[in-house]
């Protein structure tokens, strides 16, 4: 007997010129099953690039400490200096802008994340079939090892400014994990227009240094004056200044506007993991052109 007739039998698959969208149910009953089904795969993929982006550096993890690290010691030297005010932040300013940092890096991590992911894997995607769901779930699997390193920092911001243990610090990692799904949609509703065109990826560092700014990432939430009113419509100040507040252990202040912010991620993120799976065949199409 041949021994090619004791290997298992692949799935059949048929191509259709039908919109995949004709059927949802079956579309998204697909899409959660080849998500779900990406854990092994996107693991390796996962471990590849940490060693990857790793090896040949000579600091190591250190890099994961530097942005926020930067960051921080930037403006407690602005506000040492009294060219900017740290008033009404509710604790020491030190501690409140590295937590800061800390989440917003965070949150930069998940936005270049999707477009990063399908940039660096075009290759074995034109060349091996598998679940296109693994790269996200290893690039969110990423962002979450990298914010795990940086935790080291947020254990010096407790052991140095003495804050107090909390019982909201139990809920900060689910906040944590919106905060980062939050940044998925971003990048998520990028991909296809970044990959036709480069222009995107190169801007994209642009329009986040300029978010910064815009988000109460190192200034307390302003109540009046037209950064109030930014604030109130950027989506990511509920979730970065009530996840902050749940660490900290301080009196939350956006809890409803975090609520809606996260429901709407949650909404957005299975969106644009459906535009992500109706896309990318014509993304593999292209970069074999």
């Amino acid at each position: 007997m041949n021994h090619l007739d004791n290997l298992p039998i692949p799935p059949e698959t048929v191509y259709t010129p039908d919109s995949e969208l004709r059927h949802p149910w079956a579309f998204f009953r697909a899409l959660a099953r080849d998500f779900l089904a990406s854990g092994e795969m996107a693991w390796v993929i996962l471990v590849r690039n940490i060693k990857g982006k790793y090896r040949q550096t000579l600091l190591g993890f250190f890099w994961a400490f530097v942005p926020p690290i930067v960051t921080t010691l930037a403006f407690v030297l602005l506000e040492s200096q009294q060219i900017i005010s740290g008033k009404g932040v509710g604790i020491q300013y030190g501690a409140f802008v590295m937590v800061g940092s800390l989440l917003w890096q965070g949150f930069v991590d998940a936005v270049h994340s999707p477009l990063r992911m399908v940039n660096s894997s075009l290759s074995m995607l034109s060349a091996v079939r598998f679940p296109r769901e693994t790269l996200i779930l290893a690039g969110l699997g990423e962002c979450l090892f990298n914010f795990a390193i940086r935790l080291v920092l947020l254990l010096f911001v407790f052991l140095y400014y003495g804050l107090p243990l909390s019982w909201s610090l139990a809920l900060a990692p689910f906040a944590v994990l919106l905060l980062l799904i939050a940044g998925f949609v971003i990048g998520l509703a990028l991909i296809p227009l970044g990959m036709l065109y480069h222009d995107v990826e190169m801007g994209l560092g642009i329009g986040i240094s300029l978010w910064f700014f815009l988000t109460p990432v190192a200034y307390a939430t302003p109540a009046e004056g037209l950064l109030a009113k930014v604030n109130a419509w950027n989506p990511v100040t509920p979730l970065l200044v009530t996840t902050r507040e749940l660490i900290t252990g301080t009196a939350l202040s956006q809890s409803g506007s975090f609520a809606l912010v996260a429901a709407a991620s949650a909404v957005l993120f299975v969106a644009g993991l459906a535009v992500y799976r109706l896309s990318m065949p014509h993304i593999i199409k292209r970069a074999k052109v």
